[in-house]
């Protein structure tokens, strides 16, 4: 066990021990904020769209390589685990054939091999997601959504979560304040989101025709 560790925390490697030491803590973290009512991978996904052509050329770099679109949790796990798999690989033939390479140098020659890698991992990834189950949906796109209040009571003060489904069925919960003329609504209520500041909605009451036919989400849990 001590001769593994040795070998994984060794300096010619430290930068693939480090990017698989962060799937561990990345994957953690989402495992626990689901647990919790709060994905990850919906707040990621949220904030940028990678799908379509932008003025910063880091996004259309990104978009290139993630030519299948995939959620950006699952692309930046995959960025990770290609870098660590490859840098591991690259230094373990450098020891058979003369010795280790410095710890740039190889992370240089990882990214490299690393792109394409990943680049057809997200494409095939992508053919395998359902286009109608895909979490790239923008924020903009929950505004006019009718959702329930699952943690308030939303007022003008901090803002609470509301769940709400988009177009595809995907459930999200989001940051929410009630509007300024609006009473403080209570957990449970269904709300109508009728706007968005960066990632924080307002929300108003939903009216009794916007409200769905099934119980809500509080009485779907009974």
């Amino acid at each position: 066990m001590s001769v593994l560790l040795e070998h994984v925390m060794a300096p010619e490697v430290r930068p693939f021990a480090i990017a698989a030491a962060m799937i561990v803590i990345v994957g953690s973290i989402e495992i626990v904020s689901m647990l919790i009512g709060v994905s990850l991978s919906e707040m990621l996904g949220g904030t940028v769209d990678f799908g379509h052509p932008s003025d910063s050329g880091v996004i259309n770099a990104i978009s290139w390589i993630n030519v299948g679109g995939v959620p950006l949790l699952i692309f930046l796990l995959l960025l990770l685990g290609a870098f660590s798999i490859t840098g591991f690989l690259i230094q373990d033939v450098a020891r058979m054939v003369a010795g280790p390479l410095p710890a740039m140098v190889a992370s240089i020659g990882a990214v490299v091999v690393s792109i394409p890698l990943v680049r057809a991992a997200s494409g095939a990834i992508a053919r395998v997601i359902p286009k109608d189950e895909s979490y790239a949906v923008g924020l903009g796109d929950l505004v006019g959504r009718v959702g329930e209040v699952v943690i308030g009571p939303l007022d003008q003060g901090p803002p609470g979560r509301v769940s709400v489904a988009d177009v595809h069925g995907n459930r999200h919960f989001v940051w929410a304040v009630a509007a300024p003329s609006s009473s403080p609504l209570p957990q449970g209520t269904m709300v109508l989101l009728v706007d968005r500041v960066d990632t924080r909605f307002v929300a108003v009451k939903a009216d009794d025709e916007l409200k769905p036919s099934k119980p809500p989400l509080s009485q779907q849990a009974h």
